[in-house]
């Protein structure tokens, strides 16, 4: 049996803010390891025996920084999907399932969201055995979390009869939506109830089958958005009218809520969704005091708490049970108990047109990335590196001009119809309305200050002439 694994790196994370932003969400970060949670989803079952290659979900606006962590890690994906507009799980594994029936009529999907923690790497490979052994008949396996206490945070399974074909599986009697502490505590005292993990083993046709009857015209849309596809570059990008017009839902509430074919496996694997600052304290080994601690951090007299540096120096005095997380633009500080709250700071955020919640001052991009530095009345400076080898699109703006100075390697610049070349100390001048474009044709990092000038210095006053990442 091949199994086909499916992660599904959607979402924007905005329990986990500060640090997770709309253009760089919680499973592109390096929350728990050093590594991104992307990157250790796609590590954890590489080289397993049956596990396939990864086949990759996302959306548009993420799609290089997912290539890049994949290459980085030595990961070739099978494919990247990329959806248009998010609508849930029930659409994009729907997408991914019609996707790699042309590759393998017979294929498993094991899917996986990519910003979860998983202990027990082992203990889940055998999850997944058991699992196997029940979807060649048809079976919709979920896998419940053996829970360790009184979760409020997640919904839970309630297993019905036991299978005889499956070691320690159960059919699904039904779903529970997120209890309050005292109906939690009676499903873990009852012993037969199971934290909902949204993580699946299915055969694609299977799947789709039942889809199809329950939820048609998400499965039809689905259907016409992978029939359309087009390759750009080394993604295949979904239909954009079919996909959008797809009704938004998850699997649960689409599939696994209605179909007689419902399995449930338990699995004690050491698994979180990393859905608050809460629960990435609990994951994390502390100090004696029970701190979490992460960057530049002095702490004195604190105890219980998470403290997270990314910029610079933050000290703590005399405190307990606190998150306090620090970005170059924005910080957290909130008890532990209230950080389901953090989602109420993004509402406010974009009721007041603010950007914080939507990238930080750092914005990576295909040839490398920016960091705003500093912002005036008709001014802005940026710190600009471009990647060997990388390359901006020939452009030009409308209402700005830019002064770029090379701080270390080479820039090849095209100003008009002028091509030169600068290394360090050396500066250039790009007018108003001047196509242009910089490059990094050197071997190590190219680093440059940019100072913009003039009446409107937003990223939409740009003009693509001419573009090898192929944006529009």
């Amino acid at each position: 049996m091949k199994i086909y694994p499916v992660i599904l790196s959607g979402g924007a994370g905005t329990r986990l803010w500060p640090l997770s932003r709309a253009v760089l969400p919680k499973q592109l970060l390096p929350l728990v390891s050093d590594k991104t949670m992307l990157q250790d989803t796609a590590l954890r079952l590489a080289g397993r025996p049956d596990l396939m290659q990864p086949l990759i979900v996302c959306g548009n606006e993420h799609r290089f920084l997912v290539a890049e962590q994949m290459r980085e890690v030595g990961i070739k994906p099978l494919g990247i999907l990329l959806e248009p507009v998010g609508r849930n799980t029930a659409p994009a594994v729907a997408a991914a399932a019609h996707y790699l029936q042309a590759i393998d009529p017979e294929a498993v999907m094991l899917v996986l969201p990519a910003d979860h923690v998983i202990a027990d790497v082992d203990a889940f490979y055998a999850a997944i055995l058991r699992a196997s052994a029940l979807v060649a008949d048809g079976a919709l396996a979920t896998f419940g979390i053996v829970p360790t206490g009184p979760e409020t945070g997640y919904g839970y399974i309630k297993s019905g009869e036991a299978l005889a074909q499956g070691e320690q599986c159960f059919k699904v009697e039904r779903f529970v939506e997120k209890p309050d502490r005292a109906t939690a505590q009676g499903f873990v005292d009852a012993g037969h109830y199971y934290w909902n993990s949204g993580m699946f083993l299915f055969r694609a046709d299977a799947y789709l089958k039942e889809l199809t009857a329950f939820q048609p015209a998400i499965a039809g849309a689905a259907e016409q958005a992978v029939a359309k596809d087009y390759r750009d570059l080394d993604f295949c990008r979904l239909d954009e009218a079919a996909f959008t017009a797809c009704p938004s839902d998850s699997i649960d509430y689409a599939v696994m809520e209605h179909t007689r074919h419902a399995v449930v496996v338990p699995a004690s694997i050491g698994w979180s969704d990393v859905g608050s600052w809460s629960a990435l304290w609990e994951v994390q080994p502390g100090d004696a005091q029970g701190n979490v601690t992460r960057g530049d951090v002095y702490l004195d007299n604190v105890s219980g708490s998470l403290v997270r540096a990314e910029s610079r120096i933050v000290a703590v005095v005399g405190v307990q049970d606190l998150v306090v997380v620090e970005t170059n633009d924005a910080v957290l500080v909130a008890h532990k108990d209230q950080v389901q709250r953090v989602k109420q700071i993004v509402e406010h955020l974009k009721d007041k047109d603010r950007t914080e919640h939507l990238h930080h001052t750092k914005v990576y991009r295909p040839w490398g990335c920016y960091e705003g530095i500093d912002i005036g009345e008709r001014f802005q400076v940026k710190r600009i590196t471009v990647n060997p080898g990388g390359k901006l699109s020939l452009q030009m703006h409308h209402h700005r001009a830019e002064h770029w100075v090379v701080v270390s390697g080479t820039a090849r610049v095209t100003c008009g119809d002028k091509v030169s070349l600068l290394t360090e100390n050396e500066s250039t001048f790009i007018p108003i309305g001047m196509n242009h474009r910089l490059e990094n044709p050197g071997k190590v990092p190219l680093h440059l200050i940019e100072v913009q000038s003039g009446s409107y210095l937003g990223e939409d006053d740009i003009v693509r002439f001419e573009d090898v990442y192929q944006r529009t």
